[in-house]
């Protein structure tokens, strides 16, 4: 259970009971220092844990400066329990038209602003590209995004949908555009590396452990609709860059974040908890 406020509760309530927190990716950045009452909160919800369970590295160390105990048994590892490579994985045949996914959805700490508008500066280089951007059907803030920048014939506001649609969704891309300020580890950015998206991601420490610039994917500044702009068309460009960032991503998701040797860490982490609380 992420800490506001679920984990919060747990804690409170585990008196004489083993209590394991999740940290959901803006738990410590967002949440926590938002105001007096949520940072008591977060610092009584972390001392009372036994066990913790975040998607970065960095969440464990903000974790232990706000009371979590580093002896205590800690586990890394994606938040849904891993990526189900039977849904999310490449296509058999590359997509033929550009397709840019954003698959975030409407979120106070995503700056779709930044997004939409960094659109038409796609189309004056590359006038094929499209874009399609996930649960946003009949949202009136992109709605207007769309008509303000007169780019309603190259963008697709999807409904919410089944997650194991979303796989088609991926394989439909060529890049993925997650331009979010606050964040642990995306699920989505997990799903578009397994499905052979090329992801460009706002330039954050926790999105850094999954991200080198550059490599397998392009951290940019999420307020900045050039930075986004700019690197899109690198990517669509490039060919290069997102083949071999590719074979890279398929590497890291089958090490680190595949559903069945994820769900097997996780297994361990609660027996080790029942062990020592």
């Amino acid at each position: 259970m992420r800490i506001p406020y679920e984990g919060m509760l747990a804690a409170a309530a585990a008196r004489s009971s083993p209590c394991i927190v999740s940290v959901w990716g803006n738990d410590f950045t967002l949440h926590a220092p938002a105001n007096p009452l949520m940072k008591r909160s977060t610092r009584r919800a972390l001392r009372g844990a036994d066990g913790l369970h975040a998607d970065c590295q960095r969440d464990v160390r903000l974790a232990m400066g706000w009371g979590f105990e580093a002896f205590k048994p800690a586990l890394v590892s994606p938040g849904n329990g891993g990526v189900r490579t039977d849904i999310f994985h490449p296509p058999k045949r590359p997509a033929g038209q550009p397709v840019v996914f954003n698959p975030r959805g409407i979120r106070d700490y995503v700056r779709n602003d930044s997004f939409f508008k960094a659109i038409p500066l796609i189309l004056t280089r590359n006038p094929d590209a499209r874009f399609v951007c996930a649960s946003m059907a009949g949202n009136r803030q992109a709605l207007r995004w769309v008509s303000e920048l007169g780019i309603e014939g190259a963008v697709e506001l999807l409904a919410p949908m089944p997650h194991e649609q979303l796989g088609d969704v991926f394989r439909r891309a060529q890049v993925v555009v997650s331009p979010s300020e606050h964040d642990g580890t995306p699920n989505s950015l997990l799903e578009a590396m397994a499905s052979g998206c090329f992801p460009i991601a706002g330039d954050l420490e926790s999105i850094r452990e999954w991200i080198t610039n550059g490599r397998n994917g392009l951290l940019v500044d999420p307020a900045s609709p050039e930075s986004i702009a700019e690197a899109v068309l690198t990517a669509l460009d490039r060919r290069d860059l997102r083949s071999e960032a590719a074979g890279l991503n398929a590497q890291i998701i089958t090490t680190r974040a595949e559903y069945g040797r994820s769900m097997r860490r996780a297994e361990e982490l609660y027996e080790r908890v029942m062990r020592v609380a």
